[in-house]
């Protein structure tokens, strides 16, 4: 299938993913206790990315870092204490992640309709999924987006809920446990690994890139340094990207299209376009090659592993039942 082509059995691929989910979670556990906080969310994304595309990525990128450090329990959005440093000064955390003000003003509203209920770790693992969709849908045709609401009633899957949240984060397991973009193949198959990820799963997460930007001094060694990478390419990174200084300085991780969620990314790596040095390690002649080729000729491929390695992300080691707590302002413990 081609990477423009689209098919509504993808719905029902996801369909399928979100039944096979942790049954300690499940897709209605708010219909009674709090049944407009799906749409509370939703329409928090979308005011969010209205106002600034790059909000997507971000989002998708505190989840992603919530849930790699011991699990998805919303220890990443607490604040710095006199007793915790916090998860936010980690050094994959400082001055990188972004979005928490977003997930203020939607947990204000949630907790204005329903105090005390939804937690804050599944408004992130929300969030995440609308802001993807937001995306996706950016690319998908007219039809295609209606016969995804017929099925899903506007959802691209489902996302099972009912994870609470942590009373305190921890820096150290954020140091050691959040992948570097410095990493080779082999460290980064261990990494994600570790948290029980497949290589494929890991290729597939990695393509949470396609939206999204990253910072000058991230990427400086690759475009000066490293030998597999487009001159050309390099060469219009350099211009925003000096020898010193600018490191704060931005580019996208997609160049082709930056905010919208599709398969370009993978494209990019084949031409050895990839910003990252543990991007392009992913299509570096080793054992995750095929894996690229095939996303970037099959998006609807892409799109069905994202679905499924987001569902088995977001049932990282969730605190349930009565462990945890539902905080009622995501930056501090109740």
């Amino acid at each position: 299938m081609a990477s423009s082509s689209f098919h509504p059995l993808i719905c029902l691929t996801f369909l399928f993913i979100a039944s096979m989910a942790s049954a300690q979670l499940t897709a209605n556990f708010y219909n009674r206790t709090c049944p407009t906080a799906m749409s509370i969310i939703r329409g928090g994304v979308s005011t969010a990315i209205a106002r600034e595309r790059r909000m997507g990525a971000s989002l998708l990128r505190l989840h992603f870092h919530d849930c790699f450090v011991n699990g998805c329990d919303a220890s990443v959005l607490l604040d710095a204490t006199a007793t915790s440093p916090g998860e936010k000064s980690s050094r994959s955390n400082a001055n990188s992640i972004r979005g928490f003000e977003v997930v203020d003003t939607i947990k204000s509203q949630l907790e204005s309709s329903c105090p005390g209920v939804v937690s804050c770790a599944d408004l992130l693992t929300v969030a995440a999924r609308d802001a993807t969709v937001a995306g996706i849908n950016l690319k998908l045709n007219h039809h295609f987006a209606i016969l995804c609401v017929d099925l899903l009633g506007g959802q691209t899957w489902n996302v099972v809920l009912g994870r609470r949240d942590s009373a305190t984060a921890s820096l150290d397991a954020a140091n050691s446990d959040l992948p570097s973009p410095f990493l080779d193949l082999p460290q980064l198959i261990s990494v994600f690994g570790n948290k029980g990820f497949s290589p494929q799963e890991m290729v597939a997460l990695t393509g949470a890139h396609e939206i999204g930007q990253a910072s000058c001094g991230v990427f400086r060694e690759r475009i000066y340094n490293e030998t597999n990478i487009d001159p050309s390419f390099a060469l219009s990174m350099q211009t925003n990207c000096p020898r010193t200084g600018g490191d704060a300085n931005l580019a996208p991780l997609d160049s082709t299209t930056p905010t919208v969620f599709d398969n370009a990314f993978f494209r990019n790596l084949v031409n050895q376009r990839g910003l990252l040095h543990s991007d392009q390690q992913i299509y570096s002649g080793g054992s995750t090659n095929a894996q690229v080729d095939r996303y970037r000729l099959n998006s609807a491929a892409f799109f069905t592993d994202f679905a499924n390695a987001m569902v088995t992300m977001g049932n990282l080691s969730p605190l349930t039942g009565t462990n945890g707590q539902i905080r009622t302002n995501c930056r501090r413990a109740n």
